[in-house]
Formats: C-alpha cells, sequence, structure tokens
C-alpha cells in the first residue's frame, strides 16, 4: 500500500485498481491527490485554492440569480 506524502500514513487503495487522473484522499490527514502516473505509482496534491474558487463561484451565480 501507499504511503501519504503528507502525514505518511498508508493510503487505503490498491495501486492495481487505480488510474491516471482518478483523486483519493488519505484517511488521517484529508488531503486529496491526483494519481498522475500508475507505473510506478506517482502522486500529485490537488490544489485546495483551485476548489474553493470554485465554489466561490458556484455560491456568487446563485446568489445573483
Amino acid at each position: 500500500m501507499p504511503t501519504c506524502p503528507e502525514c505518511e500514513s498508508l493510503l487505503d487503495f490498491d495501486e492495481e485498481e487505480v488510474e491516471e487522473g482518478e483523486v483519493v484522499a488519505c484517511d488521517e490527514c484529508g488531503t486529496e491527490f491526483e494519481i498522475t502516473a500508475t507505473d510506478p505509482l506517482e502522486l500529485a496534491r490537488v490544489d485546495e485554492d483551485y476548489d474553493e474558487v470554485d465554489n466561490d463561484l458556484s455560491g456568487k451565480n446563485g446568489e445573483e440569480e
């Protein structure tokens, strides 16, 4: 099992059952990682600011209508 680059806890997924582009999260610290390669396994931290901006825009659109 792979380990979380942030807190070094075991990540709960099977390396052989994931595909590039999938997002996995650490159960311990909650950090999300995108699978950028499967052989060998490579993870990239998902940028939280992108999600917040996306959510903020959705909220503003809902308020204006």
